[in-house]
């Protein structure tokens, strides 16, 4: 046994080790205990302005890089910024490779946890509209791309490898998706969002969250990253397409056809985020609307996130909506209404340190936002594990896996519009084929001559571009001539011409705040894509139009001359061999279309879902209806549907009838189909939509193989907002209608009675 002195010695080493490791690990380290207890524990150390650095967001171009030996350099400015924290930083090492981000930003996070007293993370911030917004990422089609598979389980794929790499390059939150309604072609931003329809939008955003965040449980495994569903609400209704325009919509549609993607996102998705709208509602600006932020997003929905500002639209309140008294007033005005965390503004939660001396009570709303800012980078596991795993970043960024599930994706999306004398698909047989138009791509012949083999030859030129490519403000150039005519003699050396037309990305984009347009006044084609087909089409020889957009463009001269068009929206990386694939004959193409496609401008607003008594009259000199509907889409397959049945004639609050139709596939190749469900109300209290698509199924049959399709129709399909604004079922007939679009199917009637 050890002399007493020895023994005293051992006690007051294991008590002083006891108190320093005690010390070193306070409780919101404590990785043991729950999310509540930590935040709990953390918060009240804080200083205010320790508080305030983590309800802002900066953008790393304000001085977060790598020096010419790929180290961290930071600009004096955002050294400042650091020294007590902050909220998170948007597309640190957004510009280099996957791995060099990943470098990077675990240098940086290492930078700002031993910058700060308390050890905070931050969150770094990405956006997705075609794959992960930073270079070296897989590049996946567009949302709208998206939405014309009419397949949720495939947009939870691309969503997860989304998740998987943001978080693979040292991210940790994306502001995407968005939740908005798009029904106004004008509008610059429409591929970005999942098109026109509540349910189809709802399907799209639900599953695009589920797989970006890893189902909830790749937040806090480090596998994947945190959703911000955005513009929260109405962002998409800007009034004359205007970006930043007005926005006017009642409060019924709000309820019954806004709302229910986000909704779905919160109460299903559980996104971790929220994005509030750039507009107003109504004349109530949305970022300083507590009905809207707080009143439904929180109390009615329970939401439990953190709401982000739009860039600088809390300081926007003051100077730009005018609807404040002062920068101050602005602040306040965000936060009362909701908002957590302010992106970008030096002028706005900025001021909240000096405006909590002269009130003190408005500290409760700031304890309340970072509390919810805390909670959320605990969630992504950030205090315990705040760093990338670099061995994996190379290996699993863009992988071969990710780049067939790209294909894979456009192959889905592409839409046949049109297929007269079934001009497609073109047989591998020796022919030459002329690629021309200002939207091929360089390296587009080279992928059509690896699916289409030898004996086809190709010739391929471009011809003219649509703009002049300035990213501020373009311009259209002038029609040349001498482009036009190279085109149509390269056209009549060759038995087929397949025309790359529709918009690039200057004709479609995001109008920003300064100097920059992208909303149009009309949608007709720009440029002189329209002679060009005029003049190709007469040469007597067939002619094939490949659409690329990224808004609905009315293609009537395109529609009335083309003998096939393929609408391709916006693709991904691996969109050429896709649309070479289809052409080809070796899938059939099953895309529907997610929104309503215009004869004019005039006719919008114009979505299929619009009320029926807006399809009573047409307009002079223009014929009825669309070009071609919502849901519409023509398939290599024959696809016909019969025995429409209903499990019951009647529907009660406590029932459900069950929907069954065959479909057949009496064509010769293999193809998908997707299977589509309206329902009808054909007399209600209040007036009532045309049609609603309430549910769809994508199918895969072979030739002369038939399936049974089931659907469910549920009395919450029937619900709708009344005369009180309170959501109702009302007892009447309604007409159920299944078909290939929303225009075309069988129809069954049924009645609810309560």
């Amino acid at each position: 046994m050890k002399p007493l002195k020895y023994q005293v010695l051992i006690i007051l080493s294991l008590v002083t080790f006891g108190l320093t490791a005690q010390k070193g690990k306070m409780p919101y380290k404590d990785a043991s205990l729950s999310i509540e207890e930590r935040v709990n524990d953390l918060l009240p150390r804080m200083s205010l302005e320790e508080k305030v650095a983590q309800m802002r967001i900066f953008h790393a171009n304000i001085g977060v890089e790598s020096d010419e030996k790929g180290k961290l350099k930071l600009s004096d400015r955002v050294i400042e910024k650091l020294k007590l924290g902050i909220a998170g930083i948007k597309n640190p090492g957004e510009h280099i490779s996957p791995l060099a981000a990943a470098k990077l930003n675990n240098e940086l996070q290492k930078y700002i946890m031993e910058s700060n007293r308390w050890g905070i993370p931050a969150l770094f911030v990405t956006e997705s509209y075609n794959g992960v917004d930073a270079a070296g990422c897989t590049k996946f089609g567009r949302p709208i791309n998206s939405a014309a598979t009419f397949n949720p389980e495939l947009v939870n794929r691309i969503w997860d490898v989304v998740g998987r790499e943001a978080r693979l390059r040292g991210m940790h939150m994306c502001h995407s998706p968005e939740a908005d309604l798009v029904r106004d072609p004008r509008f610059g931003r429409m591929s970005e969002a999942f098109g026109e329809d509540t349910y189809l939008t709802t399907q799209m955003v639900l599953n695009a969250i589920k797989g970006v965040q890893g189902d909830y449980e790749g937040l806090g495994n480090g596998t994947h990253i945190g959703a911000v569903a955005k513009h929260f609400a109405g962002y998409g209704q800007v009034l004359g397409g205007s970006n930043f325009a007005a926005i006017e919509i009642s409060p019924r549609t709000l309820i019954d056809e806004i709302y229910p993607p986000f909704e779905a996102a919160v109460k299903e998705a559980k996104t971790l985020g929220i994005m509030a709208s750039h507009g107003d509602i109504n004349g109530i600006a949305s970022h300083g609307n507590p009905e809207l932020l707080t009143g439904v997003l929180r109390d009615q929905w329970g939401f439990d996130g953190y709401v982000v500002s739009d860039s600088n639209d809390i300081a926007r309140l003051y100077y730009f909506m005018k609807v404040a008294e002062s920068p101050e007033a602005a602040a306040l005005m965000g936060l009362v209404a909701g908002i957590d965390i302010d992106l970008y503004a030096e002028d706005s939660y900025a001021y909240l340190p000096e405006m909590v001396k002269k009130d003190p009570t408005i500290e409760k709303m700031i304890d309340r936002s970072v509390r919810r800012v805390l909670r959320t980078k605990m969630r992504l596991g950030l205090f315990d594990n705040p760093y990338v795993d670099i061995k994996k970043t190379k290996k699993e960024v863009r992988s071969a896996t990710s780049l067939a599930l790209a294909e894979e994706a456009d192959l889905e999306s592409i839409i046949l519009l049109k297929n007269e004398a079934n001009t497609l698909p073109l047989a591998k047989s020796k022919k030459k084929i002329a690629l021309l138009g200002p939207l091929l791509n360089q390296e587009t012949q080279e992928a059509f001559q690896a699916i289409a083999g030898e004996d086809i030859t190709f010739v391929a030129d471009k011809g003219f571009e649509l703009t002049d490519g300035n990213k501020g403000v373009p311009v259209v150039l002038p029609t040349d001539e001498k482009a036009l005519e190279q085109l149509t003699n390269l056209a009549k050396d060759a038995d087929v011409s397949i025309l790359f037309l529709g918009g690039d990305e200057f004709t479609a984009k995001e109008a920003y705040f300064n100097n920059a347009l992208g909303d149009r006044a009309t949608i007709e084609p720009v440029g002189p894509q329209d002679e060009l087909v005029q003049r190709i089409k007469a040469l007597g020889k067939p002619v094939i139009i490949v659409l690329k957009h990224r808004r609905t463009l009315a293609i009537n001269i395109m529609a009335e001359k083309a003998d096939a068009i393929l609408d391709a929206w916006d693709l991904s990386e691996m969109g050429d061999t896709a649309i070479a694939k289809v052409l080809f004959g070796e899938v059939s193409p099953s895309g529907k279309l997610p929104v309503t496609v215009p004869r004019s401008i005039g006719q919008f607003p114009f979505h299929y879902s619009m009320k029926e008594i807006n399809y009573k009259k047409g307009y002079l000199f223009l014929e009825d209806g669309p070009l071609y509907p919502f849901g519409y889409g023509l398939s290599y397959g024959d696809f016909t549907y019969d025995n429409l049945q209903l499990s019951a004639a009647t529907i009660t609050p406590t029932s459900e009838i069950t929907v069954n139709v065959k479909v057949t596939n009496s064509g010769n190749m293999k193809a998908k189909e997707v299977v589509q469900l309206y329902l009808k109300d054909e007399i209600g209290s209040v007036t009532r939509p045309d049609k609603e698509l309430k549910g769809f199924e994508k199918i895969e049959l072979n030739p002369g193989e038939t399936k049974t399709v089931t659907f469910t129709i549920t009395p919450k399909m029937l619900e709708f907002t009344g005369l009180t604004m309170e959501k109702i079922l009302e007892p009447g007939d309604y007409t159920v209608q299944v078909g290939t679009s929303s225009k075309e199917g069988l129809t069954a009637r049924f009645r609810l009675e309560k």
